[in-house]
């Protein structure tokens, strides 16, 4: 008796913690898990809306890297700082010009391989990038940041949204921690209940169950997507998951100096973009996107990053520097070498949009997002049953007196 006693105590309390977690957070909760779940597909729906950029006709062999970044800067006057190169077939490519004398990080453009044809932008003005720029907005900043005149003198409008933001993520998160102690049934034989729900019966049955299974199937994905999203919305919280996870930048400090100190050693040489791809290629053995930062003026190593595509494709990358005078390999960041520790610390943005295998997880985040977007409202259901009080039986017998009468 007294252990039954004990354990509907700490019931009791855990349910009224995840009850008011859930009241307090429960419309920012549905706005930012409703805004995300449309941006797990963000660069899907870009494409849909603007299939020109993406996809060209494969007419004749593709010109080689090179061939193309020695078009474009003669007809466009400008230097090429930066290339996204994948050899699929009937893709376009991403090349990043930049004028002499000509601030910021230039820009970039999505370039037909085949003719070395500008396509346009890669951030083209369009319906659909307009939407998904207002779904990010609504997912970091509850489009607070749109609002032009300053709500608080201590704190500009986007920091206000990401304050609100993280605080309401932290208790979507001790809600889902509290909901797996309150899942468990008060009989264990009655355990398999929690795990379907009972379509036949009233509608608010229906609720009950709907909130407690979804949530069921979809807790790793919740607490992952909870444990993550405070990242981008509190400073000490980055600070404590970059230590956590070994990822803080003075726990590599060490290894870039001796990177910066051989660096300097070298000299610049002369380099076509056929031959770095290759070295890339011969260093890192798998099909893939190559990111490329081409040096500027002063630098000797050319920075480069290749991710594998596909749809169980691992989203951690791995990164390369090499030497200008020889394409020697500087340093070597693979992704692969890492402990677990720094996988998991790394892959923080990967592992809140559910980009850790491609389209295979992305699906699943989807639906997790939608059962996040459902549980504040199934849960406030359930508690408005629960308020509504049935009639004593004294107020029955005195209705049914009253009837007679």
């Amino acid at each position: 008796m007294r252990k039954s006693t004990l354990w509907n105590s700490v019931r009791h309390i855990f349910n009224e913690v995840h009850l008011w977690a859930g009241l307090i957070s429960g419309i920012v909760v549905i706005l930012v898990c409703f805004s995300g779940t449309i941006y797990v597909y963000n660069s899907e729906i870009r494409e849909m809306a603007s299939p020109e950029l993406y996809h060209v006709e494969a007419t004749g062999e593709r010109m080689s890297p090179e061939e193309i970044k020695t078009k474009l800067e003669s007809s466009e006057q400008s230097k090429v700082i930066g290339i996204n190169w994948n050899d699929e077939e009937g893709e376009s490519v991403q090349f990043t010009l930049k004028k002499e004398g000509e601030e910021g990080r230039g820009s970039s453009y999505f370039v037909n391989p085949y003719t070395a044809e500008i396509l346009g932008g890669t951030r083209p003005e369009t319906a659909a990038s307009e939407f998904m720029g207002y779904m990010f907005s609504l997912h970091r900043w509850l489009l607070i940041d749109k609002i032009e005149t300053p709500i608080l003198e201590s704190m500009s409008n986007r920091e206000l949204g990401r304050f609100i933001n993280g605080v309401a993520t932290l208790l979507f998160t001790l809600g889902v921690l509290t909901g797996i102690v309150i899942w468990f049934p008060k009989k264990v034989k009655n355990w398999r209940q929690g795990l379907k729900v009972k379509w036949n019966a009233n509608w608010k049955r229906v609720n009950h169950d709907l909130h407690n299974t979804l949530a069921f199937y979809s807790l790793i994905f919740l607490l992952i997507m909870g444990l993550t999203g405070p990242f981008w919305s509190f400073s000490w919280y980055r600070e404590g998951w970059q230590n956590t996870w070994d990822t803080s930048r003075k726990s590599n400090e060490r290894s870039e100096q001796v990177a910066e100190e051989e660096v300097i050693k070298s000299a610049a040489g002369v380099f076509t973009l056929d031959e770095l791809i290759s070295k890339v290629n011969e260093e890192l053995l798998y099909e893939g996107t190559l990111r490329i930062s081409l040096p500027q003026e002063g630098d000797n190593t050319v920075s480069v990053s290749k991710y594998r595509t596909g749809f169980f494709a691992r989203a951690g990358s791995d990164q390369l520097k090499l030497n200008t005078a020889d394409l020697s390999v500087q340093e070597a960041n693979l992704f692969s070498d890492l402990p677990w520790r720094q996988q998991v610390g790394r892959s923080v943005k990967s592992l809140h949009t559910g980009d850790i295998y491609g389209q295979f997880t992305k699906f699943i985040w989807f639906l997790a997002c939608l059962v996040a977007t459902s549980l504040p409202i199934t849960g406030t259901l359930i508690w408005l049953n629960k308020k509504k009080k049935k009639p004593s039986k004294k107020k029955k017998t005195q209705a049914r007196k009253l009837e007679v009468a």
